[in-house]
């Protein structure tokens, strides 16, 4: 061949290579800054388009949400060359992702076969499996952890499906696991602190949900379990502080003032006891007996009687098995009437329906209390 021509090859070869290298260069840079279709028109201007072009299009084509393109230019990849491991992963996920099930499960499996030990694959099964709601997922989950104890995700999918299925230990277990190797997963902190509370340990609870708190993680839900974890634990203004904060997320929720309530009440904060009681019984549309109660309980205490008959009687309106607030109009009813057959026939009421089926000691007191009246009655004749 003649040296001149020879070299005019080469240096138009060298000229297409160093060209396309250059797009590609660009392409990468654009779809860095999310210029997703600035790369796509870059690609499509090569030609022809090598396994490194259709990667970058299929990875472009799905940034942009156009799965259909992407799932083309994987194809292209793969049916040249079978073995790109990386674009076989893509394509599996972007499968999954879409609901191609059927599709995306051979190819994972296919892959897990070749590789047993990557646990990637395994995982990437089972949250196929999961998506399809079969039960065989937990399996593939498992299997992951057997090749990396620190998999992240599947500690996960199992501490979190041990938690609802009340397997309390195990997912504290699990969750434990995963949070050695990363002391500041959320998710995993988050399974700790439920699988604590659960098992009323609120000490390790409070512990791992104020470092939810310290990551950014706080919620409503988060701020009500660490009031009441508080709360048991006796310290009443964490409790206080943490049910605020509660209700700052949503003020419109009436247990969270129903609780709030009741702990101002046994602090003696009375004033603001009421104004959440009240606040409980304005938002809820079910049953009112306990808020009433709790209110009627709150005046009872400030020696408020008149106002106190008054929530035991609405408690009673809305529910008029509720023993306690039988039992505690009685007692309101004492202190309130100076009428002696009247004070007793409050306990007579509560005695006439709970006394075969009621609390003992409640039953005890009562048929006390009466008999102390009697004897008042006896002595006034």
């Amino acid at each position: 061949m003649n040296k001149f021509l020879f070299s005019l090859i080469i240096f138009i070869t060298a000229t297409k290579a160093e060209a396309q290298t250059s797009a590609l260069a660009m392409a990468d840079s654009l779809y860095a800054v999310g210029n997703y279709s600035g790369a796509i028109e870059q690609l499509e201007t090569l030609d022809p388009k090598s396994d490194a072009v259709h990667s970058r299009l299929a990875r472009a084509w799905e940034a942009r949400g156009i799965f259909q393109k992407a799932l083309e230019n994987y194809r292209i990849v793969l049916e040249k060359n079978p073995d790109r491991l990386l674009s076989a992963v893509a394509y599996g996920k972007l499968l999954s992702q879409i609901g191609e099930f059927s599709e995306a499960d051979s190819i994972f499996s296919r892959l897990a076969n070749k590789y047993p030990k990557n646990a990637t694959f395994h995982y990437e099964l089972g949250l196929i499996k999961e998506k399809q709601k079969d039960s065989t997922a937990m399996t593939y989950f498992f299997r992951t952890i057997a090749f990396d104890i620190t998999h992240q995700q599947a500690l996960y999918k199992i501490s979190k499906d041990l938690l609802a299925h009340k397997k309390y230990v195990q997912a504290e277990s699990f969750s434990k696991k995963g949070l050695e190797a990363n002391p500041i997963n959320a998710s995993l902190l988050s399974i700790l602190a439920q699988s604590y509370f659960r098992q009323e340990y609120y000490e390790g609870a409070i512990t791992a949900f104020e470092k939810l708190i310290d990551l950014g993680k706080g919620s409503e839900f988060i701020n009500t379990k660490l009031g009441y974890a508080y709360f048991q634990e006796k310290n009443m203004e964490k409790a206080i502080e943490h049910y605020s904060v509660a209700l700052e997320y949503e003020d419109q929720n009436a247990d969270t003032h129903h609780i709030l309530g009741k702990i101002y009440a046994l602090t003696g904060d009375f004033k603001k006891s009421e104004q959440h009681l009240l606040s409980a019984i304005i938002l809820k549309d079910q049953l009112l007996d306990a808020e009433y109660l709790s209110l009627a309980l709150t005046y009872k205490m400030t020696k408020d009687y008149k106002k106190a008959l008054q929530y035991f009687e609405k408690a009673l309106k809305e529910n008029p098995m509720n023993e306690r607030a039988l039992y505690e109009r009685a007692t309101a009813a004492d202190a309130y009437y100076q009428d002696l057959e009247t004070r007793r026939n409050y306990y007579q009421s509560y005695l006439n329906k709970f006394e075969e089926q009621g609390n003992k000691h409640l039953i005890s007191l009562a048929k006390r209390r009466i008999k102390d009246i009697e004897e008042e009655l006896h002595l006034c004749r």
